[in-house]
């Protein structure tokens, strides 16, 4: 993740930087120069379902959970496969995308590549969660996006506040365990969760795509050079609480990036999620074109802060005083992924590619689960793989998917 600290770090880390680019026609390359594109693509009017589920025959729920701390969140859901029929209680599975995207970034390729549509065509009822502050989840019960305080959290929040909010509304739809599903900051703040007893009574089993925790060994210049400048007072940087990617002042931090010695920003997407074997020219087009989407500028400095320190903690206030006003002592917190419960079921799937969950991060994060149950870890590593492909590639399926699927079933 050094290469992404900055763009989301954890979640989808080159999207930030990527969609500054003007994408080449390339398989699985974006090259150019800064400049945003001109080009504003609204929102689909009728959310994720009219646009991208229901168009390709399959029913689809759009749904809205409102969280303890006051965020209207958009969730959708698909509930069964497109020929439909089987079971009645079908087990449930939600799927959680990273940083600076939304529930979007799982239906960019055909039904047939996509994971909810997989998991739907194979029994499962399927649910979308989408993070606070992305375009269909930018709603509060007294606050606005305008407003600084709409954007006061970190990936603390999101592991308080967003998925209990979620778990509690999908256990509460179905009566059943659920599956989870996670993609780099997916996968972390599904960990910080575990690790804290949250979830754990309503959850069946998690398959964890990229996991992001430990940060150390993020590889590039881009990545550490974004980590550097992203801890501190980052705010009065942009004197802004929300990072909108596509706006001038983020263009402009970025391009002050590049101009560092020894930064490459050349093939951007390459520089920051490590060498995607298998992503379809055409669908990093589209991603372009959705993606990426706001998150805080907090939650950014809260990832760098994970860089920094080597530790899985709560967010650092910089100052002993703040932070014993908030914790009632002078550190952070620290998510003590040891305690994860050891019969928890765990899918672990990374790539030998990934710039961003690099595999001696992952391997540190492994080794917090030396003491699991031996039949409940299951790891997976694709050497050819990089950070995008687990949700761009083109074979995903063959290679990730149908083992999750596997996963899943054999928990049930």
């Amino acid at each position: 993740m050094a290469v992404s600290v900055l763009l989301g770090l954890a979640a989808w880390g080159f999207c930030v930087i990527v969609l500054a680019v003007q994408p080449q026609r390339a398989y699985g390359l974006s090259r150019g120069s800064f400049g945003l594109s001109k080009e504003v693509v609204a929102p689909p009017e009728n959310g994720i379902c009219a646009s991208s589920v229901t168009v390709h025959g399959y029913k689809c729920q759009e749904l809205e959970v409102t969280t303890e701390d006051g965020y209207i969140l958009s969730l959708q859901r698909i509930p069964e496969g497109r020929v439909g029929g089987g079971e009645d209680k079908r087990p449930p599975v939600l799927v959680q995308h990273g940083v600076l995207v939304d529930g979007m970034t799982w239906f960019l390729n055909a039904p047939e590549q996509n994971l909810p549509m997989i998991l739907a065509d194979n029994g499962f009822d399927v649910w979308i969660a989408n993070t606070r502050g992305t375009r269909f989840s930018r709603r509060h019960t007294s606050l606005d996006p305008s407003q600084p305080a709409f954007w006061d959290w970190s990936w603390d929040e999101l592991v308080s506040f967003d998925l209990p909010a979620i778990f509690d509304f999908v256990y509460g739809q179905t009566g059943q365990k659920i599956d989870y599903v996670g993609h780099s900051l997916g996968t972390l703040i599904a960990l910080a969760s575990f690790s804290e007893g949250k979830l754990v009574n309503q959850l069946q089993s998690a398959a964890l795509l990229s996991p992001i925790a430990y940060l150390s060994h993020m590889n590039t210049a881009l990545g550490v050079v974004a980590a550097k400048a992203f801890v501190g007072e980052i705010t009065t940087l942009f004197g802004l609480a929300e990072f909108y990617p596509k706006g001038e002042p983020v263009e402009n931090f970025l391009k002050s990036l590049c101009a560092n010695p020894g930064v490459d920003c050349y093939d951007l997407l390459s520089a920051i999620t490590g060498k995607n074997c298998c992503l379809n020219s055409s669908t990093v087009d589209l991603f372009l074109k959705n993606e990426p989407q706001s998150t805080s500028t907090k939650n950014l400095v809260h990832l760098a802060q994970t860089v920094r320190d080597g530790v899985v903690a709560k967010y650092n206030y910089g100052r002993s005083y703040y932070n014993v006003m908030h914790y009632g002592e002078a550190r952070p917190p620290v998510y003590n992924l040891s305690n994860i419960p050891h019969d928890l079921p765990l899918f672990v799937s990374y790539g030998g590619q990934d710039a961003l969950s690099d595999v001696r991060d992952v391997t540190h994060l492994l080794d917090n689960f030396k003491f699991h149950d031996v039949d409940k870890l299951s790891p997976q590593f694709i050497k050819d793989y990089a950070h995008a492909d687990f949700i761009m590639g083109v074979n995903a399926k063959d290679v990730v998917y149908n083992q999750v699927v596997a996963f899943f079933k054999h928990q049930q």
